[in-house]
């Protein structure tokens, strides 16, 4: 493997990220006394990074996955020092010293104002549902399994309600230490991919767990037959008690996240005013 010489000037990397987090405790860095305890995708690509480079880089991450969560569309940012690469011959670069469950899917060189987390305008989810007697095995680790048939018109009738600013408390886990339980939700759907329910969900930002725990109440209450009335309640009532199960991790890929336009661009545009 051939490593890159560090030059100047310093640049922003945008990179978008694939993986299977079957086998990765979350995306987040976890250290102990100046060490990693837990293997993480953040982890894996500053070790990527660090070779390149030869120095520590520190990659900035659009928000955390938990453990057995994927993403096809995790956006990261990181500034380097090297200036002879194309941004997007980091993707070969990256992906010959990664291991196989990290991919890097684009690179590219965006404004240094961007930052992968603050600078998101929505982030969207989606949850992938096998539903009947059985499932393939290959599928198991990236769905959850369910032996009933839901009616997908009362879940998207249900699923209507999640649009607009909305106090997302009945749906925060426990351990969330949000200061606000407040997001705004651009909407959600359920929808057919072949034969598989997906549910797709879009958000300034999400609480922890929050999707998980939206879409496990949407399954139960359409199995107990529940209505667009009976989530509303539950919405408004505020009482992760009211709601039901947290969907299992492996079913949830983190699927995209936007930014403005203007700080895709590499370099800030000069202030135009006199």
């Amino acid at each position: 493997m051939t490593t890159i010489e560090p030059d100047s000037p310093v640049r922003n990397i945008l990179l978008r990220i694939s993986y299977d987090g079957t086998r990765f405790h979350g995306w987040q860095k976890q250290l102990h006394q100046g060490k990693e305890v837990f293997r993480t995708v953040q982890g894996e690509i500053e070790r990527a990074l660090a070779v390149l480079h030869k120095h520590p880089v520190e990659l900035f991450g659009s928000g955390r996955t938990d453990a057995g969560v994927h993403a096809c569309g995790q956006a990261a940012h990181f500034f380097t020092d090297i200036a002879r690469i194309p941004s997007e011959s980091f993707i070969p670069a990256l992906n010959s010293i990664l291991p196989k469950d990290v991919r890097i899917i684009e690179a590219a060189q965006v404004s240094p104002l961007l930052h992968a987390r603050f600078s998101a305008r929505s982030r969207t989810y989606r949850y992938f549902i096998r539903c009947g007697q059985t499932a393939f095995a290959h599928q198991l680790p990236y769905c959850w399994h369910i032996r009933h048939e839901p009616d997908i018109e009362v879940l998207n009738r249900m699923a209507d309600v999640l649009t607009g600013e909305l106090d997302c408390t009945a749906f925060s886990a426990a351990g969330d230490q949000s200061k606000s339980k407040s997001r705004y939700l651009y909407g959600a759907r359920f929808f057919f991919d072949g034969d598989c329910l997906v549910f797709e969900i879009s958000a300034n930002a999400f609480l922890w767990r929050m999707v998980r725990s939206i879409t496990g109440t949407l399954i139960r209450l359409e199995q107990r037959k529940g209505c667009k009335e009976d989530f509303e309640r539950i919405l408004r009532s505020k009482d992760r008690r009211n709601a039901g199960e947290t969907a299992p991790p492996q079913g949830l890929f983190l699927w995209s996240i936007d930014y403005p336009a203007e700080l895709l661009m590499p370099q800030e545009k000069p202030d135009s005013a006199g």
